[in-house]
């Protein structure tokens, strides 16, 4: 895949602008971390992994820009700087993930010059990013075993290149099976209501020459009971420790009917996006968006003024559905509250 989402360049951020895909290529710049917030609350940029990378551009953004002296006067500052980032989207763990992972940056070189901080902030910025490409590289090596010959698969929303810093999870996941020669073809289904499968993973595949056929959200059942599906892949916002996955609304519907026809549904993840500190999905928030994605498409009014709406931007899948996690470090079935712990932790 030749598109990345988010490149850093001379100084600046330049992301795609998800929200025009697929009818128009628009790349946005920022220079500061109001702008880099602004795109992760809007959606400019989307996806765990993707979120993560560009906050933690933002936390740099934010730290350059600060003016104090010592160490515990600019850290106080710019922990303002981070709850304002992390305020912007609640349900992606990667979004508080990376932000973690620079204050401890920060920490680590607390006896340097803010000079020297600052520099170092901005290139683990860059790592984080840099890493994540090849973090999903190796996490489509993990689940490509796991794709049967000739396979056609089912995915809901889009866990590709444009919701990561390159290559993406669950598409990385199939792309590795592509190029093994395994995938007849990838059903995306539309996604409702931000239509994520339809703008953005037709897209991905369309350009890759992957086979993919564009489905409403509502056919994958009628699909899976003519045989034409063989198993299913999505990626993930947050794992709580029990394996129960929060993914794009809708995902706990596609593993209802997957186990309903028998068959495997997969999610693939980065480490990253575990939370072992929540014992259970029940306790993931859920992202409430704005009325209008569900009542308008673009500037069209679908539905009746003033009508009462929920757009709920996640559901939540428990792990009894899932039959395998797929993570860089390799893949846990069955126990998640000990694989997962045990791949945290890097056993």
């Amino acid at each position: 895949m030749s598109i990345k989402p988010i490149e850093f360049k001379d100084g600046r951020l330049r992301m795609i602008d998800q929200r025009l895909l697929p009818t128009e290529e628009v790349w946005l710049e920022y220079t500061d971390y109001q702008g880099v917030a602004e795109a992760i609350k809007t959606m400019v940029v989307r996806g765990a992994p993707a979120i993560g990378v560009a906050a933690a551009f933002g936390a740099a953004f934010g730290a350059r820009d600060i003016e104090t002296v010592g160490f515990e006067d600019f850290f106080r500052e710019w922990e303002q700087v981070c709850a304002e980032l992390a305020a912007t989207r609640p349900t992606a763990v990667n979004l508080f993930w990376a932000l973690d992972r620079m204050k401890a940056c920060a920490a680590r070189h607390q006896e340097q010059s803010l000079a020297e901080v600052k520099r170092l902030l901005l290139a683990e910025a860059q790592e984080i990013g840099r890493e994540d490409e090849e973090i999903n590289r190796t996490m489509g090596a993990h689940g490509e075993p796991l794709i049967p010959a000739g396979a056609r698969i089912l995915t809901h929303c889009n866990a590709g290149a444009l919701a990561t810093g390159g290559y993406g999870t669950a598409l990385g996941v199939i792309r590795a099976a592509a190029a093994a020669g395994k995938v007849t073809r990838v059903y995306a289904d539309e996604t409702r209501p931000f239509l994520q499968g339809s703008r953005l993973t037709a897209w991905e595949l369309h350009k890759d020459g992957i086979p993919v056929t564009l489905i409403c959200d509502n056919m994958a059942g009628y699909l899976m009971s003519r045989g034409e599906i063989d198993c299913v892949i999505v990626g993930a916002d947050r794992i709580a420790a029990n394996g129960d996955t929060a993914n794009k609304i809708g995902t706990y519907t596609v593993a209802v009917l997957a186990r309903e026809h028998g068959l495997p549904f997969y999610v693939a993840a980065p480490i990253s996006t575990l939370d072992l500190s929540l014992a259970d999905g029940s306790l993931i928030p859920i992202e409430e968006r704005d009325r209008r994605e569900v009542t308008h498409v673009g500037d069209k009014q679908l539905a009746p003024e003033g009508i009462d709406v929920r757009n709920p931007a996640f559901d939540v899948t428990p792990a009894r559905l899932i039959t395998a996690i797929i993570t860089e470090r390799g893949v846990v079935k069955g126990d998640y509250l000990r694989g997962l712990r045990a791949l945290a932790q890097g056993n």
